[in-house]
């Protein structure tokens, strides 16, 4: 792992924070990562090639085009469960590169009325993502119209299928560290040298989703921004049914799950600020309390394997090895790493939240 920088050689956005904690105090890891992700200047999301085998990571989609198909045909299908609404909100949320929703989209217009009845809403906070998005999305323009949005409340009322795939992971969390019999918050702050590290704050009462038993130095971590989205999503007037799909445990559990990736390969949190992918596991089975808590439903955590299954991915890998033979050792290949017991197909998990007054949508149902 490289040392971190310091002084006069560190790059703009270590510099930009350094001076802020030097006037300003330490930060809680919260506004750390917050600032490296979204600097107008200099933070993470500012980029272009940050997703694919050229950037730090790669996502299912980019992985195998049947991942976003069958999510794809999971809203159609959902749709149809509904009643064939008119109009349907379909909103991603974090599109990446645009991917999926193209290829959900394909796969859609399938299922008669779904496409001409959607109207599609992306949440996108940063400008770059959102270029790469409108030319991956070029095709499907004229048949569906697209709108872009900083944040899921802005999209228009109405019956929405949402989806969000490596969203939650990369929202800001906060760090709690036991010590001296209590829970401190965890902060970013400076050395003697000058250089960012991470640090004991100021002592907290005890949060009621934190264990009570902890040893010293176990981590604790809070996903505000979890609570924040679900909460934009109890107020809207009309049903809706969102799929979550992300990487994390389904119960919670204690431990630092903080980790920055860079040109796939995991660096220093710390080091760099602004350059590397900064994410944190999700704990499904407190987002599932939290939605609850807000009167919503939720179905599942089901692994990704189960997920990817129950919809057919064996099957349509079959007919698409078939159809595209020159093609179907890299397609078979992308389905085992989809559901790689050891790797995704395990580690991943997908939850559905829901207006209470919908049914659970398949395969929950």
């Amino acid at each position: 792992m490289p040392p971190r920088e310091a002084g006069g050689d560190a790059n703009p956005l270590s510099l930009k924070l350094r001076e802020r904690i030097g006037r300003d105090g330490p930060l809680p890891v919260s506004d750390y990562m917050q600032v490296c992700v979204s600097d107008p200047a200099h933070g993470y999301w500012r980029r272009r090639d940050t997703i694919g085998a050229a950037g730090d990571f790669v996502t299912a989609p980019e992985i195998s085009q049947i991942f976003g198909e069958l999510v794809g045909l999971w809203c159609a299908v959902t749709w149809q469960q509904l009643g064939s609404p008119r109009p349907v909100r379909l909103v991603e949320l974090g599109p990446g590169r645009g991917t999926l929703m193209r290829d959900a989209l394909r796969a859609a217009r399938r299922m008669s009325g779904f496409i001409e009845a959607a109207t599609l809403h992306l949440v996108e906070i940063s400008d770059a993502l959102r270029h790469l998005q409108r030319a991956t999305l070029e095709d499907s323009r004229g048949q569906t119209a697209i709108t872009w949005h900083q944040d899921v409340a802005e999209v228009p009322d109405g019956l929405a299928i949402i989806v969000a795939n490596e969203f939650l992971d990369a929202l800001p969390i906060r760090q709690l560290v036991y010590a001296g019999s209590a829970w401190h918050e965890r902060v970013v702050t400076l050395d003697a040298t000058g250089a960012l590290v991470f640090a004991q704050g100021r002592t907290i009462d005890q949060p009621a989703s934190v264990p009570s038993v902890a040893q010293p130095g176990d981590i604790a971590e809070l996903r505000d921004g979890e609570q924040h989205l679900l909460a934009r999503l109890a107020g809207r007037s009309q049903p809706l049914v969102a799929l979550f799909i992300d990487y994390g445990p389904a119960s919670a559990t204690l431990g630092d799950t903080l980790q920055a990736v860079r040109r796939h390969e995991y660096a220093d949190p710390l080091a760099e600020p602004g350059t590397a992918d900064l994410t944190a596991h999700v704990r499904f089975g407190g987002l599932a309390d939290k939605a609850r808590a807000l009167g919503l439903a939720a179905d599942g955590p089901l692994t990704q394997a189960e997920f990817l299954g129950r919809l057919g991915i064996a099957e349509r890998a079959t007919v698409l090895m078939a159809a595209n033979p020159g093609r179907a050792a890299d397609i078979e290949a992308g389905v085992q790493r989809l559901m790689a017991p050891t790797g995704m197909g395990q580690l991943f998990k997908v939850l559905t939240v829901r207006s209470p007054t919908l049914p659970p949508p398949a395969p929950f149902g």
